[in-house]
This record gives structure tokens, C-alpha cells and sequence, in this order.
């Protein structure tokens, strides 16, 4: 996925607002020169905002955390060769457009759309990229930070603090939104559709609410209950998906890696393959290719010398529906919420105990089906089948292992969710970092020398302990 550069729309911003002191000169009712508004474009930082979303799933490194992809060639990031990951361009990307949309309210151009609307939204989506950066870091700068020069060495805050944080700015984001009249301009995944937008800040509430099931079960369910109450998804048609294009600046990274790189270097993974193809899954043949002789065979994760003349013919790639110029990438879904559903029924955190979880599971795979086949007439079936009958014994498991299955390529989302279930039983070989499955992304490099007393306080108070590294636990994954 290619990014449009931030500086083409913060140097409108700031030009947009040093034009407001002067703007007195002219007689509006004269002259309105549109290419010197006397008011802010908050949607277009909002728009530059959203070209980050699909980064959030579509990644070289995230899709072999929860092992959906083995490489052909190449193998160093299934073996987890660098623990080192940079952070920074969430910083002066996404979270410092919408930053500059918050704290600039009273110079937003009310033609784009209510203001108050336009805060909401870029309150749930600053929400939304902050929870994607401190579930893989863990303690990250937060109440310090996007303040430029003003404060360039930011102190980390606590995993927690910030998790707290964004219950409330979601909070208020539900609270503000008006619907009457209250489409915004230039928004990429819902076309202005304020609906939509509150029912996703909702359901990003409910899904970091999930979270906390070990770490902190009653604050969860407290934070889960206010965002059911406030409106989550009711159905695909709300889903968060990023819609790729058909032209090279706004392609699918795939397509961009197999077509115009010719990169065959993504695989389906054996332990992947190896849960689908008993179950005759119906979503199998949209995630991989046949090989050469007709079958779906998955890759070995992770293996130290890679053989790709042989490779190739023999797995399954991934799948071509996936990697088309303008396949759109979902992000937050309609199935998740029904997964989160059937696991909270089974908490205890809402009424229906077993019963209502099997309800909300069964419709989360129907669900999870239709999302990705475009179709729910093989659903019923799959689910009669004994090993995927919701069992009130392995519940927890079973909803953790089919919503691993539908949040395929959603790398860092199946990861935590790994993280935080334990679920699927994924093992890696001795050879590759010690047989242990990363648990956390190590700081940027530049941290321990830019910022050393903050990343030197943020490493020593790691929850569990540890280094910075892969095998340190964030807060929320308690052991």
C-alpha cells in the first residue's frame, strides 16, 4: 500500500490557518478564493489519515505472527530474524493528522461537515491507530507525544493508562456524534456515513474491552456492556474494509508484491492448511491457490533454507481474489463482534451462557462465510460437522480458532488475539527463536539513543519483566 505523503496536507493545513488571521481583508462577499480557504480542511487530514488503514493488516511481517503465510524464499521473517520494528510513522502519519484535527476545532471548515462530527471521527480513528501501536509495543508515548519540537523526547505510558484513555475518547466520540445532517466530505471507507463511523467506535470499544479478559476481567466487562449499549455492527455491511483501486498509487499490497514485483514468495502455512482442508472449509479457496497438481497443501512455517523452484509448484499461494489491483482489505468486522459475543456469553459477561454463545458463534462463522465467500449456503453444513459443533468444554477454544480463521491477513489483530487466548496451538521449531512465538515488537532502535531516560524507564517497569524484545510480554497478556 502506497501512503500520500503527509506534507501535501499539513502544509494546507498550516497555510489554511495563517491565512485566517489576515482573512479580514478581503470582503468575503467580493472574493472567495478557493484555493486560500479561510478555514482548516479537517476531512482532508482525516482522508490522509485513512490511506494508513490498510497498513494496519496489509504487512510483509504481521501475517507470520499468527503463522497465515509461509515464504517461499526469503525466510527471515518467519524466523523472526529482527525484533526491532519503527513506530514512528504512525507518529508523524496518521496520529499527527488527526491530532491537528482535535486540537484545532475552532478552525475546521463547517462546509465539510458538522465539525463536531469531524472530532468524532478522527477521535476514533486516533483511537483506533493508537490501540494498533500499543498492542505491539506495549508501553508507547502517548500523553507526551505529537507535540513536534515543542516536546521531542516523550515519556512512555503505561499499556493500561492508555487502553483507559481510549475507552474514554471513544466515549466521548459516541456521545458528540449528531446524526441528523451529519455526513462528512472526503472519507475513503464509508462515504460520509456518520452511522457507521459511531457504530465502529463502538465496536473498537468492545473488541479492546476483549482484552482485558486476563489482565483485568471486571473492568472488561464494564467497558464491553457501555459499548453493546452504545451500538456496535449489525451486520457486513458495516465492516471497516479499505477499498483499494485500480491505478498504482492506491493498489493492494499484494497485488503490488505477486504482479507488478513478482514476488511468489507468500505461501498458505501448513498449520493453517492443516486446520481447513479436514473441515472442507468453504473460505479455503478463497485464501489459497491449488498447486500445481490440484490440491491446497500448505507451506512448513518457518523453514531455515527455503527451496522455492520446489516450493511453488507444490503449496498452495495465496489466494489471487486477495491480491487483484483493487482488492479492498477488511480491518474491523461484523464476525468479530459476534465472536466477541460468544466469548463473552461464555464469560459471564453478558446474559445467554452457553446458549447464547453458541448462537453468536454460529452466526459469527456464518457470518465470517458470507464475508468471504460472498455467499452463507455452505455455512450450515460446515458447522454441523462434530469438530466444529459449538462444545460448551472447548468453547473458548473453538471461538478463538475460527476467529483465527476469519481474521486471516489481519496479522496483528489474530497476533494479540493469539497473545491474549493462547488459541490456536501454535508451535515453532527450536531453531527459530528458541521455539518461542514473539509476544511484543522490540522499540525503534533509535529510541535507546533519542529518547534513552524515557526508553530506559519504559524497559525497566515491563509488566512481567524481560527485555525489550520479542519474549517480553505487554500488559494486557498476562501469563
Amino acid at each position: 500500500m502506497k501512503t500520500t505523503p503527509i506534507s501535501k496536507y499539513a502544509l494546507l493545513f498550516i497555510t489554511s490557518m495563517s491565512i485566517i488571521s489576515c482573512s479580514t481583508k478581503f470582503d468575503d462577499s467580493y472574493y472567495i478564493d478557493p484555493n486560500n480557504p479561510s478555514k482548516a480542511s479537517g476531512t482532508q487530514l482525516i482522508a490522509n489519515s485513512q490511506f494508513y488503514l490498510p497498513n494496519v493488516s496489509s504487512s510483509a511481517f504481521g501475517v507470520h505472527y499468527p503463522q497465515y503465510l509461509s515464504l517461499t524464499t526469503f525466510t527471515d521473517n518467519t524466523r523472526f530474524i529482527s525484533s526491532v520494528f519503527n513506530f514512528s510513522t504512525w507518529y508523524t502519519g496518521p496520529l499527527n493528522n488527526l491530532e491537528n484535527v482535535i486540537s484545532n476545532a475552532d478552525v475546521l471548515n463547517a462546509n465539510e461537515g458538522p465539525v463536531i462530527n469531524q472530532l468524532a471521527v478522527a477521535k476514533i480513528l486516533k483511537s483506533f491507530f493508537t490501540w494498533h501501536v500499543t498492542d505491539r509495543w506495549g508501553d508507547i508515548p502517548y500523553s507526551e507525544a505529537l507535540q513536534g519540537t515543542a516536546m521531542s523526547t516523550p515519556k512512555y505510558d503505561k499499556q493500561q493508562d492508555i487502553y483507559n484513555n481510549i475507552f474514554t475518547l471513544l466515549e466521548e466520540a459516541n456521545s458528540s456524534i449528531v446524526t441528523t445532517n451529519g455526513a462528512i466530505k472526503n472519507d475513503i471507507v464509508y462515504g460520509g456515513n456518520i452511522l457507521k463511523w459511531k457504530k465502529l467506535g463502538n465496536t473498537i470499544h468492545l473488541l479492546m474491552a476483549l482484552r482485558l479478559s486476563k489482565v483485568d476481567p471486571e473492568k472488561g466487562k464494564i467497558e464491553f456492556a457501555k459499548a453493546l449499549a452504545a451500538g456496535v455492527f449489525e451486520s457486513n455491511a458495516d465492516n471497516l474494509s479499505y477499498p483499494h483501486l485500480a491505478e498504482v498509487d492506491h493498489e493492494n499490497f499484494w497485488y503490488t508484491s505477486f504482479t507488478r514485483l513478482g514476488r511468489k514468495w507468500y505461501a498458505l502455512s501448513k498449520p493453517l492448511v492443516d486446520y481447513m482442508k479436514p473441515l472442507n472449509d468453504p473460505r479455503l479457496p478463497i485464501f489459497g491457490d491449488k498447486n500445481s497438481v490440484g490440491e491446497y497443501n500448505g507451506l512448513e512455517f518457518g523453514k531455515a533454507i527455503p527451496n522455492p523452484d520446489v516450493d511453488i509448484p507444490q503449496v498452495s499461494l495465496l489466494g489471487e481474489r486477495l491480491r487483484e489491483q483493487n482488492s479492498p482489505v477488511n480491518i474491523v468486522t461484523y464476525a468479530q463482534v459476534l465472536f466477541a459475543k460468544a466469548e463473552a456469553a461464555k464469560l459471564g459477561w453478558i446474559v445467554g451462557g452457553d446458549v447464547q454463545a453458541k448462537i453468536f458463534y454460529e452466526d459469527a462463522i456464518t457470518q465470517s462465510i458470507s464475508q468471504w465467500t460472498g455467499s452463507t449456503s455452505s455455512a450450515a453444513d460446515f458447522i454441523a460437522q462434530t469438530t466444529v459443533q459449538y462444545n460448551s468444554t472447548k468453547a473458548i477454544q473453538q471461538i478463538a480458532e475460527q476467529r483465527w480463521v476469519h481474521l486471516f491477513l489481519n496479522g496483528y489483530e489474530a497476533w494479540a488475539e493469539w497473545r491474549r487466548t493462547g488459541f490456536p496451538l501454535l508451535t515453532l521449531s527450536s531453531d527459530n527463536n528458541g521455539g518461542k512465538i514473539p509476544r511484543r515488537e522490540g522499540y525503534p532502535s533509535q529510541e535507546a539513543t533519542n529518547n534513552k531516560t524515557n526508553y530506559d524507564a519504559a524497559v525497566a517497569s515491563f509488566p512481567y519483566g524481560g527485555p525489550d524484545g520479542f519474549d517480553t510480554r505487554v500488559w494486557w497478556d498476562k501469563p
